[in-house]
This record gives C-alpha cells, structure tokens and sequence, in this order.
C-alpha cells in the first residue's frame, strides 16, 4: 500500500518533471511556423489509464476564434486564485512567453494581432485527430464529455442537437453529463438520451416529482482499463431551473446534492473501484469545494465556467482539471492506478490549433453534412466589423455591448439587459458578419426580446440579485454566470459587500440623471426564465441593427466602476 506521503511525492514528482502539464514545450515556441501536429500531440505515455475530457463545446463544429476573459475575479477563499488570474499575472503563473502560442490560447492580451499569427482554434474534425492519436497510443482510452454539448449555434437550433450528436456519437464518447441540453425540453432530452450509444450520467439528476434518482440518468459507470476499475460519477449543473427555464423540464430536480455524492463514492469504492473519476459540470469554485467535502473522489474532470488551466489543482488528494471550452482544447490525463489506488497522475492540455493539425477527413465529411442544408443562411453576410467582438468577462463584452445597442434602438428602450452568458465565439476586427457570428452567440429555445417597464428600485434588486449568484462569497450559492451585461446603465458595484449593499451609484446614461428607486424605465432584454415572454427572437433585433449600420463600432465600455477587486 502506497502512503498519503508517498501519493504526494509521486504526484508532485510528475507535475514537476512534466512541467506545466507538459504544455511547457509549446508554450516556448516563438511562432506559429514553429508549431508541428506532432509538438502539440507529443506526451509521453505514463501509468496505465488515460482520460481525454473536452467539455463546453457548445455545438462549435468549425474552427473559431476565443478570446480568453479579461476579468474573472475570484471572492472570498478563491481570491487570487486560479482559475481567477487572467492576463500576464496568468502567463507569471506559468511561465509563459509574450506573445507564444499558449499567450495567444490562455489570455486575451494582444489578441487581435496574435489571433493573426496563430489562426483559428477548435473545430471537431481536428479535435477528432487529436482523440485518434492519443487512442493510437493508449487504445482504451477513456474520452469523457463534460457537457454543454447540444447547445449554442444555428444548426443546432434548427435541428433540435441532432447535428451535435450525430457528429459527437462518431467521435465516441464513454460517457457525459449535463447543463444546456435540458433546455432543448423534457421530451427531446429523453428522446435523444434514451438513444445513445454511451453513458448519461448525473448522480444529481433527480425524478422531481418522487425526490428519486432519475432512471434515464445513471450515477456512475465502471469502466474496466489498464487492468483497473474505474468509476466515473457524473454530475450536472445543480442550478438548471435557477439559471434556465424550470417550466422547460418540470420533471427532472437537479442541486449539488453532495451528501449523494459521497455516498455513490464510497458505493463504488465498496463495488472496488480502484479509481473515482467525477465528470462534473459544477464550476471550478463549486468542484474546489466539493472537493474539500466529499471523501475519495481521485479526479474532477471541471466544466460551465470555461476555464483552461495547464496544470491541475490539487484540493486534499483531489486533482481539478479544467479544459476550456468551444472545442478550443482537450485534456489528456494519464493515471498510474495500482494496488487498489491511484498513484500518480500526468497530465497535458492540448490546444486545438486549426491550421496546425490535420482534420479527420470523415468527421470533415460528417460536419458538411450536418451543414449542408443551412449553408445558404449560415454564410449570409449581414454586416461587417470595426471592433474585436468578444463574449467573455465578469462584467461586459464586446459582442453584449452590441446586443444591448440593438435592444436600445430596435426596441426603443431606455436601458438594456443580456445575460452574462459565457458561450460565444469572437469575430476580428474587418471580419464580415455572417448569421452563423451572429446566432453563435444569441442561439437558445427561449430567445424573445422582451420590452417592458420598471422601476429603478426593480432594476436595483436585478443586479443585486444577479451580483450575489457571481461574488456570493460561498460558491455554493453562486448559481449563475457572469454579471448581467447592461446598456443604457452605468452603476458602481462593491463585490466585496453582502447581497443589497453591493451596487450604488445607478446611473441613466442618456441623460446623466440618477435612476430614480421610484420611477419608471423602459426596458429591452432577452432570454427571460419566464413562460410565454413575448417579443421578437434576439437574433432577428440584433441582424435589423447590424444591417442598419452596415459596419459596426463597439465603444469601450467604462458603465461599471467596480471596487473590492
């Protein structure tokens, strides 16, 4: 039997010789014309078990480009911490080069001019590549998908996920969990669970109606490889009918569920599993302190908050392991399980650098396919862009800043709301805009563009609500995305004050005027959690906009003034 000592010294001992879970070697190279499929692909093999996770696709088929955020602020314990470190505190952390390919794929700066350099990132047929070669040297291979999958682009709207399945079950998975699926529906959900060929796990997916473990999702499943048994739980995003609309799958409860969690781990150690695997779709803060409360648990494959890290985080004997998301990357995990334990653990973020390597000529094949009968509407041009459109940050981005100009003109309001989702390609600046950009990052079964009034003490108790899911201090109540984007508003906001007391200063851009706790405002949003919300699709609102600029300019953002960061 190995001790708690020694575990630590094996384990330590590979990270250290490893480096930056072996992403060290082309994160030092200076240029794209330096980068080989084989330099991206290298890992030298260890232990006797591989995982290969790639999590929050988002139904990206093609190559794309994905800026990393700017701000993502960590509150309370994760303060400070990874995956809360972003720009050159980041490339500090680990080492990495200016201007690298790992600068590029890590953080955001300079990213214009280094998205240039290096092209795009993802796209399913490379990643496909990438999946065969790590089979080719560790043919049992487990490839696990955390989720997020059946969600986020035009074609997967229009067929209901079928194009995301179709091209994910060529790819064959062992196993996934889930989050945006279930706002496909209750029925199309079952319908396309009950016929995959792999596992749908979630030990949290409950029958709502009996308080019972749901019989179409499984727990966990064993898996036997390298002469282990190895558990994999599964667990979906807790917060579904909070962030999402309930009414869409009133059949299924979800919720952290832990105390459950612990005890599918200590069943399955009981059924004598050598090594327990969580394929998680908690957030990384909410899998750290899972991590802190469940007993056993050896790896926690991390999805939802988008994060890339190039080396794990260890909490007790738990690694976390997180692999970004739009098929930007896939992790490669490599255990060394023997005497009824994990010993060791090698790991390897694997950018996805389309012009790098080399797609899947059948996977090729299968995504024009899936696209063929929409290519017409996909390609469309509608407009063209000044400005770098962007998704992700705490707090704005370039792509809700136009949202929310579109919302203000089109719907005639006086303020403008769009969820701080964090799924969403980035366009260049002299980019065309096509349809496929634009629903990219609007796509979504509840997507009508309210227009309603409220008063300014509503819209105060809006972003204090919204602020308390994201800088909750305890990542158990941190039930949502990022900030509420606004447009039309400007506010200050404290992350460091409990819930009411942490934004002030509301202000109505237009005028200059402060927001009256006792007025009226008109407001324009989309993807309202509310039943029979009526208006136009966001995406109609904002292709009337872009087509009525012709070109668009997004003005930097200077509306939020946050203190405590």
């Amino acid at each position: 039997m190995i001790s708690r000592r020694d575990f630590l010294q094996v384990s330590m001992a590979a990270s250290a010789l490893y480096g930056a879970s072996g992403f060290g070697n082309w994160a030092r190279l200076a240029a794209q014309q330096s980068l080989t499929q084989d330099q991206l692909l290298e890992f030298g093999t260890f232990g006797n078990i591989s995982l290969i996770h790639i999590t929050d696709i988002h139904a990206q088929l093609k190559p794309i480009y994905f800026r990393e955020p700017e701000v993502n602020l960590g509150i309370g314990d994760a303060s400070g911490q990874m995956p809360h470190v972003t720009g050159a505190a980041f490339r500090k952390a680990y080492g990495i080069a200016d201007g690298s390919p790992s600068a590029y794929t890590l953080t955001y700066n300079d990213f214009n001019a280094l998205a240039q350099t290096y092209g795009r990132v993802g796209g399913l047929d490379r990643v496909s590549t990438v999946i065969n070669a790590i089979r080719a040297d560790r043919p049992d291979a487990l490839l696990l998908d955390g989720g997020d999958t059946w969600h986020g682009s035009y074609t997967c709207y229009q067929t209901a996920g079928q194009d995301m399945v179709n091209v994910m079950n060529a790819l064959r998975p062992d196993a996934m969990t889930f989050h945006w699926e279930f706002t496909l529906g209750s029925e199309r959900v079952n319908e396309i669970v009950e016929g995959l060929p792999f596992a749908s796990l979630g030990q949290n997916i409950f029958d709502a109606e009996w308080d019972e473990p749901a019989e179409l999702f499984q727990p966990y499943k064993f898996f036997e490889r390298g002469g282990a048994k190895v558990a994999v739980i599964g667990q979906a995003f807790p917060y579904i009918p909070i962030a999402n609309p309930g009414w869409m799958f009133p059949d299924y409860s979800f919720g952290i569920r832990d105390e459950n969690m612990q005890a599918m781990v200590d069943e399955v150690r009981d059924a004598g599993a050598d090594v327990v695997v969580v394929l998680s779709h908690n957030g990384f803060d909410v899998d750290k302190k899972m991590a802190g409360r469940v007993q056993g648990i050896d790896v926690i494959l991390s999805g939802h908050t988008h994060d890339a890290l190039p080396e794990p985080v260890l909490v007790g004997k738990t690694h976390i392991i997180a692999s970004g998301s739009n098929g930007k990357f896939i992790s490669r995990v490599d255990l060394d399980v023997r005497d009824g334990q994990m010993m060791g653990l090698k790991h390897k973020l694997i950018p996805i650098f389309s012009d790098v390597i080399a797609p899947d000529p059948a996977i090729t094949a299968l995504i024009n396919e899936q696209r063929a009968p929409f290519e017409m509407a996909l390609t469309e041009v509608i407009g063209k862009t000044d400005s770098l459109l962007y998704r992700r940050g705490n707090f704005n981005g370039t792509w809700d800043d136009l949202i929310c100009d579109a919302l203000l003109s089109e719907r005639e309001a006086d303020i403008a709301m769009s969820p701080g989702v964090r799924w969403g390609p980035s366009i260049l600046p002299g980019q065309d805009i096509t349809r496929e950009d634009l629903w990219n990052v609007t796509s979504m079964t509840y997507p009508n563009a309210y227009r309603t009034e409220m008063t300014g003490e509503f819209i105060h108790v809006i972003l204090e609500d919204v602020g308390d899911n994201l800088f909750n201090p305890d990542p158990y109540y941190q039930q949502g995305g990022d900030m509420v984007r606004v447009g039309g508003l400007g506010y200050r906001i404290d992350v460091t004050k409990p819930q009411g007391q942490r934004i002030s200063d509301m202000t109505l851009l237009k005028t200059g005027e402060a927001i009256d706790a006792a007025k009226s405002y008109v407001v324009a949003g989309w993807a309202s959690v509310n039943e029979d919300t009526e208006g136009p699709p966001i995406w109609d609102v904002v292709e009337n906009h872009i087509r009525s600029q012709g070109t668009v300019t997004v003005k930097p953002n200077t509306s939020v003034e946050v203190i405590g960061a």
